[in-house]
């Protein structure tokens, strides 16, 4: 990586030039930064707004559930069986889901030789248990921090090896040339107040997103506040997005941000609505076998019978204008075992966990998931957790390929910035996910000629109208662009979520253009601090005229492909490609493999 300075249009900008980019610094952004290195592309830096800020750090439920190839147990598994299992999930394209069955053992024993601890019985098998939309046992998990544990381990091979990071350092465009990449203007956080505002430029061959999913389109999130996305920023650029529509809600506390599945909700607690007239219950004791359900059911889908938890708690907030808390100190009115399902009282019986309280079985089941709470000051022991039904993960994102390269070629995605998980994935392959495709992207990256990339002389340019919008909004009096963005993230939550209204899509959809098309003309913040918030709120504007692209586009078979057209977004449905035939005589293999 080399540092030059570049003199254009009255300002001084710092210009780093390097083979490839990793943006984000989650799980999928460590992995592929680890991978490359290991594969001889020392070129390579990774760039973070905040190194600890994102989602693979500060994000429960389905990060804290990792699903593989079976490596454990009796019941027998294998990678056509895994990969036709996701694929049959629906929009998903077969290459995927090959890719992330075949590539999963190997993934997941790296994560556990560099430290993350998952468990695994006295003989070395790593044994597992069912997930959300899954009927075997692949899942494993190292509690609810495995995310954080994963990105941990991650970063410290990373850091072992002299990887450089740039912190505090926001991707803001992702440029082009006769349609490539060719660089990435970014925001030094520590600069805003600098002449130039911290606008520094990138001269790379390749980059890969790894920014996470669209976290700030939606007002009700289980997303960490910390965490936005910048899929926009994508699609700006060229790239097609693949299922943005397709999105995952379902219970969530909401003074801490986390999602209330698995143990928290087998140990069935009670759930109690308050109001101006009080506390009530308001579960019948027929119901509280759907509510140890919600443990491997936490996704919202009305397909599920579990989901009437999900649309009671719903009622009583949107309908009744009431709150809904999870109290554990005591058990639900009429709970009886002996009157719950077999599938619930075996659970709770194997698990020894047939305990008087909520918060007695949860301590034997999972006391991580207590201490989790009390870090972020809410003791279970002492009071009710307030929970709503909320955003929590984004099943499309940047369309890409089998190597997860995007339409746009030397521009990869992985992690929850690619489109590769289906519309009804099992639990846990998120994870599982992120590190096939960000190892895929490595590995696309590395087998391809090394050399110095081509500076560009419209990236001068670009970042000199940059520097305009932001001086200018300097200048101005107007709308603050977190006041658009907060009405525009209320909008999404009432009628693009959960529970959508498709007749509202239309005049959704022609807001966001219209608010696009004047955006830098209006747009006006007093500080510069604000400065990365008018990009952000831009950014989640982009996302969500293409997620109602897509919305409007309906769901179907296949796969939702959405780009941008014209100063809008097209959406189409097209095909999902099918698994591939695989080869697996071994002379073969071995032949293309040495070539």
């Amino acid at each position: 990586m080399t540092k030059t300075w570049i003199d254009s249009h009255g300002l001084r900008l710092p210009l780093y030039s390097l083979d490839t980019l990793v943006i984000g610094s989650g799980c999928a952004g460590y992995n592929a930064a680890d991978w490359l290195n290991d594969l001889g592309r020392e070129d390579i830096a990774v760039l973070s707004d905040g190194k600890n800020r994102g989602t693979s750090r500060n994000a429960g439920s389905d990060k804290q559930t990792y699903y593989k190839l079976s490596l454990g147990g009796d019941a027998p598994d294998s990678v056509p069986q895994m990969a036709a299992d996701l694929f049959a999930g629906g929009g998903m394209h077969g290459d995927h889901a090959l890719a992330q069955a075949a590539c999963s053992a190997r993934c997941f024993y790296k994560l556990a030789n560099l430290g993350v601890p998952f468990p695994a019985n006295e003989f070395g098998e790593y044994v597992g248990y069912r997930t959300d939309h899954d009927d075997t046992r692949r899942a494993t998990s190292a509690g609810p921090l495995t995310s954080k544990y994963m990105t941990e381990a991650l970063e410290n091979s990373v850091a072992a090896k002299g990887v450089p990071l740039f912190d505090d350092m926001m991707a803001l465009r992702l440029l082009t040339r006769e349609n490539a990449l060719c660089g990435v203007i970014a925001l030094d956080l520590t600069q805003l107040d600098s002449e130039t505002f911290g606008l520094t430029l990138f001269n790379v061959n390749h980059a890969i997103l790894a920014t996470g999913g669209p976290a700030g389109v939606y007002h009700h999130s289980a997303y960490p506040h910390s965490q936005a996305g910048m899929t926009g920023m994508a699609l700006e650029a060229g790239a097609g997005a693949d299922n943005l529509m397709s999105w995952q809600y379902g219970l969530a506390s909401t003074k801490f941000r986390w999602n209330v599945s698995g143990a928290y909700q087998q140990v069935i607690p009670r759930y109690i609505s308050v109001g101006d007239d009080g506390e009530r219950e308001f579960l019948s004791p027929k119901d509280l076998d759907f509510v140890f359900l919600k443990g491997y059911e936490w996704p919202y889908d009305p397909a599920k019978p579990s989901s009437r938890i999900d649309q009671l708690v719903h009622r009583e907030i949107h309908e009744k204008g009431r709150r809904v808390f999870l109290d554990y100190r005591s058990d639900p009115t009429g709970l009886d075992f002996s009157a719950l399902s077999a599938e619930a009282t075996q659970y709770l019986e194997r698990s020894g966990a047939l305990c008087l309280t909520p918060i007695a079985r949860l301590e034997k089941m999972n006391p991580q998931a207590i201490a989790l709470y009390l870090a972020n000051g809410i003791d279970l022991r002492r009071e009710p957790l307030e929970i709503g039904l909320c955003a929590q993960h984004c099943n499309g994102g940047v369309a890409v390929g089998a190597h997860w390269q995007s339409g746009v070629p030397g521009l990869y995605a992985a992690g929850e910035a690619a489109g590769t998980f289906g519309s009804q994935r099992p639990g846990g392959a998120a994870l599982n996910a992120a590190q096939v495709g960000s190892m895929r992207a490595a590995q696309h990256i590395a087998r391809q000629g090394a050399a110095a990339p081509a500076y560009h002389e419209g990236m001068a340019l670009e970042a000199a109208r940059l520097h305009s919008h932001i001086k200018a909004a300097l200048a101005r009096e107007g709308e603050h662009p977190t006041q658009l963005m907060e009405r525009c993230q209320k909008e999404f939550s009432a009628y693009c979520a959960h529970m959508r209204r498709p007749e509202r899509f239309d005049s959704l959809y022609q807001s966001r253009i219209a608010a696009l098309a004047e955006y830098f003309d209006r747009c006006a913040i007093p500080e510069p601090v604000q400065i990365p918030g008018m990009f952000l709120a831009r950014d989640i504007l982009l996302t969500q005229a293409a997620m109602l692209s897509a919305m409007r586009a309906g769901e179907g078979s296949g796969v939702v492909h959405t780009r941008m057209e014209g100063g809008g977004f097209v959406s189409s449905h097209i095909p999902a490609r099918p698994i591939p035939k695989r080869e697996t005589w071994f002379e073969t293999v071995w032949e293309d493999y040495r070539t």
